[in-house]
């Protein structure tokens, strides 16, 4: 019995320690649908950064995992606390100031609105993020589900592991 003990302890070690970093600090995740196009292609696997926002600030345009009710959904933020967002003639406006959108496609096409004219507010309330597809003529976003609360972004999703011929950082 010793001996088996022995031998098992270290595998039950090391699940336990795999299990761990799971929960709470990376995590494959898969990109389903669309709506990151042409960044983010259906059947990426990217990991998930799960601790990187207990330290540091969600940034511009960095790409994102949200938990909605049903599932889990990867999107690029767009819109900070305290900023006014408007797309107008296909251009994004933050707080006034045209803001270059590098990562999307040159025939994306984005509707004009303001953020008043999608929730109501103004300027986005604290602890709140306006967040967008890339392919925004097929994203499920904050112009249909509204502003994403910062207790529901799970972490950020930086890096594509799989397929391989896509493999690095994404911005």
């Amino acid at each position: 019995m010793k001996k088996f003990i022995k031998e098992v302890l270290p595998y039950i070690v090391i699940i336990i320690i795999v299990l761990l970093i799971k929960k709470f600090l990376f995590s494959p995740i898969r990109v389903i649908g669309p709506s990151m196009n042409h960044t983010l292609l259906d059947g990426d696997i990217m990991i998930l950064d799960k601790i990187s926002y207990r330290f540091n600030d969600i940034e511009r345009f960095d790409i994102v995992v949200i938990k909605t009710n049903k599932t889990k959904i990867i999107k690029r933020v767009i819109g900070l606390p305290g900023d006014k967002i408007e797309y107008k003639d296909n251009k994004l406006c933050i707080n006034g100031e045209y803001v270059k959108e590098d990562f999307l496609d040159k025939n994306t096409k984005t509707y004009d609105f303001t953020l008043y004219d999608l929730t109501g507010y103004e300027t986005i309330p604290e602890g709140y993020y306006f967040v967008m597809g890339d392919n925004r003529e097929e994203s499920s976003d904050s112009r249909i589900i509204g502003l994403v609360s910062k207790k529901n972004i799970e972490g950020h999703a930086k890096y594509t592991i799989f397929p391989f011929r896509r493999f690095g950082s994404k911005k």
